[in-house]
């Protein structure tokens, strides 16, 4: 039973940097890092050994080449080389007389890991090749031990052939296995959630272009009339002042959409939920226009702060927008209202429609990846609109009725300004 605890205890140990990545990188809009990894391994790897299996004094066996070589795989052979470092001095505090074989041991296996390295990146059969090298640090493991204590082997043959073999075979693949699912999950993510901001913000373009057209046609008309009239000092003035505030309208929706297409920067500070709602809504006003519907907007009537990331809020507010003009396209007389105000020391935002809306199902399976109501749509925009909310510390609560509306009601917690 002691060995069975400590077997399971290892394996726990091996799938720390699995479970790791998924709580540290869970609200997270990007991957892994390097010190990521040489953290994680590192602290994986003094626990391992801390925690080692042993039935002789100063002859103990873990996990470490499983993590060095995951150190390899995903940090590269620096980190790997500072983690085998690590685990080389931590083995000689540990001491023992099995100290000078666990070293041959782990420049073996760290030699192999370097020549399995070459050809995991570029080979489509890595679940063999993690085998493989499970198999090998096994053989390794069992050979150098058995050559310099063949006694010791002998005499706890059955711990060998089971621990040595379960610890690194079981060990790699399973840590190897689940941290690939992981990170390509999250790459996959991450890259959607990237082209659906893409093509948001080319349908917005598009409204842009239109709307550009407008102030620019009414100065052309402008100065055309101030050429046949130069002379009239009173009239050019007027047709001058028109045109000068077309073009700073002009100027100051093209400068705010530059800003929302943007990449996303990480940073958290103090923002002003009014101040950036009325800069949404002259973005999305020329899209609203071209689907023939109403934006209207009721903001508080004094700032309204939160804590959170200003480039992905505005991104927030840009999809939930255009999810709801997208939904009133095809009704007449569309509208959607966005109301702003204070409750019980939280910040809610009301986003209302008055279009298709939707059933009981539909609601549940919002903000799930790959669902959309939209015939085109992949529910990405969402998807990344809920994890960035929750990211916040907000919530979102959905009401809808089909051909009635819907309504989305955003809480954040409200930071009152120093």
């Amino acid at each position: 039973m002691s060995l069975l605890k400590e077997l399971i205890l290892q394996m726990f140990f091996a799938l720390t940097p699995f479970v790791l990545f998924n709580i540290y990188y869970r609200d997270r809009m990007r991957n892994y890092s390097r010190c990521f990894i040489l953290v994680t391994s590192s602290v994986c790897m003094f626990l391992a050994m801390t925690f080692a299996s042993s039935v002789n004094e100063g002859i103990i066996f873990d996990i470490r080449h499983v993590i060095v070589f995951f150190a390899l795989i995903y940090g590269g052979v620096r980190i790997a080389l500072i983690v085998l470092i690590e685990s080389a001095l931590y083995r000689f505090y540990l001491g023992g007389e099995g100290t000078w074989v666990a070293m041959l041991v782990m420049a073996a296996t760290f030699a192999i890991s370097l020549l399995i390295y070459q050809r995991y990146k570029a080979s489509y059969r890595k679940t063999l090749l993690t085998l493989l090298t499970g198999a090998l640090f096994s053989l390794i493991d069992l050979g150098l031990t058995y050559l310099n204590f063949p006694t010791y082997v002998s005499h706890q043959l059955p711990y060998h052939v089971l621990v040595i073999p379960v610890q690194n075979f079981v060990g790699i693949w399973l840590l190897m296995s689940l941290f690939s699912k992981c990170v390509s999950d999250k790459e996959l993510f991450i890259r959607h959630a990237q082209n659906e901001k893409i093509e948001t913000m080319s349908h917005v373009a598009a409204s842009l272009a239109h709307e550009v057209r407008n102030p620019l046609t009414a100065v052309k008309g402008f100065l055309r009339l101030i050429q046949e009239d130069p002379g009239n000092i009173a009239k050019t003035d007027q047709y001058i002042r028109i045109s000068m505030d077309e073009i700073q309208r002009t100027e100051a929706i093209l400068t705010e959409y530059l800003a929302l297409s943007k990449p996303l920067k990480e940073r958290t500070e103090l923002i002003d939920v009014c101040e950036q709602l009325h800069v949404v809504r002259e973005v999305m006003l020329p899209f609203a226009n071209m689907n023939n519907v109403e934006l209207e907007l009721q903001a508080y009537e004094k700032p309204v702060t939160i804590m959170a990331n200003p480039d992905e809020f505005k991104q927030v507010l840009v999809n939930f927008i255009k999810n709801a003009i997208e939904a009133c396209a095809e009704t007449a007389k569309g509208k959607v209202s966005l109301s702003l105000f204070i409750e019980k020391n939280n910040a809610l935002l009301v986003i209302k429609d008055n279009g298709i809306g939707m059933d009981e199902g539909q609601i549940r399976r919002l903000g799930t990846i790959y669902f959309s109501t939209k015939t085109s749509g992949t529910g990405l925009g969402l998807t990344y609109s809920y994890h960035v909310i929750h990211t916040f510390g907000g919530s979102v609560s959905v009401s809808s009725k089909p051909k009635v509306g819907t309504k989305f009601t955003i809480t954040f917690p409200y930071h009152q300004p120093q």
